[in-house]
């Protein structure tokens, strides 16, 4: 096996065994991103130079025999709307490509004090408004498994960049499903964690406004449950930078394996694949012991409502800026998403400021009732890239097809994107959810359906 096809477990176990150096597996994974990244645009701010200098210095801290962090010698990729020192945080904006952070955010502060390789900075859609990958500074990214097909978006690649063995650990952010659905579209796994178990604060943008305050979280985003799971503990680190975060989660005192599926909610479309993930999911997690009840879910569309309203009403200050930057396909959005929503007037945020905490409530209970939800990350397979431009039918059928990943953001709990296999090159997955800060319950599920349907493995590029 190749150094870059390792998991990130597999490189920290080995570097702290002294099987292989840090250096030696960065050195292999920069490699990687120089062979491979031009056939699909994941990473757009390189830095190798800082990369090797950081992997000789684990290799100097084991040598003096010195602790090592959760993630010793892992090289991982941060998304350009995160604010990382000496980096311009572009957002995939001209406009922002002067924008260079003075400070590490969270995130990469967490990623380096746990012994992480930052090896460069991930693609992501203007103002990260698409579920699709493509910008006017740092170009189009691609599908490894599929060229035709979006890696997806916003951080399409994060997605691609994991799922090509660039690294094994990649950093995305998710307000509407920008981490969850491009690890659907390139067949990995992909973490929304609970609103407030990740601290996120870019010193370059200032505090966000409601939507994004209440919404947005980062998460990892890899080829294997257990790299989730170690990545994210070393992201959940506290930072006081960030009001919202409360610095590790409760006490998790067991749970009943008790499991609701639903292949329909609000009568989605869902395409008879993924239902026949659901099912077959359902079915390994019964033989080991979990009950399944397929059950109708509280609605998502009231939250889908909510969250489409508070992030328009967040991106409308974002207008001139916009305009000027003048990607038509950004603009394109922009406009449809904000007819679609309406006017963003105090009556309707205080509107749904007041419907989302009846939401949480009617969603807590269902969940108190059956720990773990299993539903469709989208109706549809990935889709074609680029479909969104086609036109206003094709946006809204696109739109419709996201109803759960909208919705979600809008409860503050945590969202698992499981793949769950690769036919013909068309990724597929299923969508896990539990109450917030229950991420051992769908990471716990989540391991055994790997194990027994499908571990997600590098692209053939």
């Amino acid at each position: 096996m190749k150094l870059w096809e390792l998991s990130a477990s597999e490189i920290v176990t080995d570097i702290k065994n002294r099987k292989i150096s840090a250096y030696e597996v960065t050195k292999a994974h920069l490699d990687r991103l120089e062979q491979i990244n031009p056939k699909i645009n994941a990473v757009v701010q390189e830095m190798p130079e800082e990369a090797l200098k950081r992997a000789n210095m684990i290799d100097k801290k084991i040598q003096k025999n010195e602790s090592l962090g959760l993630l010793s010698g892992v090289p991982v990729t941060v998304k350009v709307n995160i604010d990382q020192e000496n980096y311009p945080t572009t957002n995939g904006a001209n406009i922002n490509k002067n924008t260079v952070a003075k400070e590490n955010s969270p995130v990469v502060k967490n990623f380096i004090d746990a012994d992480a390789i930052i090896i460069g900075r991930t693609n992501a859609p203007s103002f990260s408004m698409r579920w699709f990958t493509k910008n006017q500074l740092h170009g189009h990214t691609k599908n490894p498994h599929n060229k035709t097909l979006t890696p997806g978006g916003s951080s399409g690649g994060a997605s691609s960049a994991v799922a090509a063995g660039i690294c094994p650990v990649a950093h995305g952010t998710d307000i509407a499903g920008s981490i969850r659905y491009p690890a659907y579209a390139c067949g990995i796994h992909g973490l929304r964690p609970s609103f407030g178990k990740v601290p996120t604060f870019n010193a370059t943008t200032g505090d966000r406004f409601i939507g994004g305050q209440l919404m947005a979280v980062s998460g990892p985003l890899a080829r294997s449950i257990n790299d989730i799971k170690l990545s994210l503990k070393a992201l959940s680190k506290m930072d006081f930078r960030d009001p919202w975060c409360i610095g590790g989660s409760p006490e998790n005192n067991g749970f009943e394996k008790r499991v609701a599926i639903t292949y329909f909610p609000d009568e989605m479309q869902t395409d008879p694949k993924i239902v026949s993930k659901i099912q077959d999911s359902a079915a390994i997690l019964k033989d080991s012991g979990w009950s399944i009840e397929e059950v109708e879910c509280p609605s998502f569309l009231p939250l889908a409502d909510i969250n489409l309203k508070l992030w328009m009403a967040e991106s409308s200050t974002l207008k001139s800026a916009i305009y000027k930057e003048g990607d038509q396909e950004a603009i394109f959005v922009f406009e449809h998403m904000t007819e679609r929503c309406g006017d963003p007037n105090l009556e309707n945020i205080m509107a749904c400021i007041k419907d989302r905490a009846k939401q949480i409530r009617v969603w807590s209970e269902f969940l108190g009732k059956y720990p773990l939800l299993i539903c469709p990350v989208s109706s549809k397979l990935p889709f074609i890239d680029q479909l969104d431009m086609a036109g206003k039918r094709e946006f809204d059928e696109i739109l419709d097809a996201q109803l759960t990943q909208l919705g979600l953001p809008v409860l503050g709990f945590p969202g698992l994107s499981l793949a769950t296999g690769i036919e013909n090159n068309v990724p597929s997955g299923i969508q896990l959810i539990s109450n917030r800060f229950r991420e051992d319950i769908i990471l716990a599920a989540g391991e055994i359906v790997e194990r027994e349907l499908f571990k997600p493995g590098i692209a053939k590029i």
